[in-house]
């Protein structure tokens, strides 16, 4: 694999590649955008993101060109015999943490909603009530498609993949 970023280029063997990590990444600018850290025997590793910026507050969607780079690259990797360690989503601590941190959240959304409601204020009962279906539609995505895991060159996570 042949590869110049930020200044940086190299050519990995493909039986070089120790790991690779697809996990899916939204941000601000970007609702859809998916991420592979490739890491090298070297300890040296190249993030590769779905998007690519056009302008200072504009990116778009690459997703046909990385999935195609990504399918290639396993292909590649599975033909070299490489034993490179695939994983997708979080780790499994952050995952754990995020989980948690929900959970303390789902808590005081409902303490809120129990309150709002005993208390008579149904318009703020209603804005919680939409509050949570929002956050809930945002954030469950991310955790959902984000779930650690161990696959195959083979099969690929296609939740993780635009």
């Amino acid at each position: 694999m042949s590869f110049r970023v930020a200044g940086r280029s190299g050519l990995w063997r493909y039986a070089e590649i120790t790991a690779i990590r697809l996990s899916y990444r939204p941000v601000s600018m970007q609702s859809h955008r998916f991420r592979a850290d490739i890491h090298h025997l070297s300890g040296a590793r190249i993030a590769i993101l779905s998007t690519t910026w056009q302008t200072a507050a504009l990116m778009a969607r690459q997703d046909s060109d990385y999935r195609a780079f990504i399918v290639q690259l396993h292909e590649r990797m599975a033909g070299a015999g490489s034993r490179a360690a695939l994983n997708g989503g979080l780790g499994v601590n952050t995952y754990a943490a995020a989980l948690a941190l929900l959970a303390l959240l789902a808590t005081a959304m409902a303490g809120l909603l129990v309150r709002a409601i005993a208390t008579g204020e149904l318009a703020g009962a209603l804005f919680i009530v939409g509050f949570t279906a929002l956050f809930g539609w945002q954030v469950g995505g991310f955790v959902r498609r984000n779930r650690p895991l161990l696959y195959s060159f083979d099969h690929l996570p296609e939740a993780l993949l635009p």
